[in-house]
């Protein structure tokens, strides 16, 4: 029963693990003052208000996985890269995020 409304809803299981060992970018979209308590390696920092403006600083030829605080403005900014033409994903939270793909 799951497997149906999962597929009814298109919700997807993601590997980001599997993702983020294929050369994925990380996307930070917290304040440059978040980002600094801490964060993902190698991710780039883009503060959601600012992603419109400065989206072209990112390769459409690679899959994005967002990610925040706490997952709201991943998913935000997830919405913006896919209407924007980007493979994106959101990660949710970025500690949360730093676990899977350490597991």
């Amino acid at each position: 029963m799951i497997d149906f409304l999962k597929r009814l809803f298109g919700i997807t299981t993601v590997n980001f693990r599997e993702l983020y060992n294929s050369g994925v970018i990380i996307l930070d979209v917290r304040t440059p003052a978040e980002f600094k308590t801490g964060h993902i390696a190698k991710a780039v920092n883009i503060p959601l208000q600012e992603l419109g403006s400065r989206i072209e600083k990112l390769d459409k030829r690679k899959p994005i996985i967002t990610c925040c605080a706490s997952g709201m403005r991943s998913a935000s900014a997830k919405a913006i890269l896919k209407r924007n033409g980007f493979q994106a994903y959101n990660g949710g939270g970025w500690n949360a995020l730093n676990s899977k793909l350490k597991q």
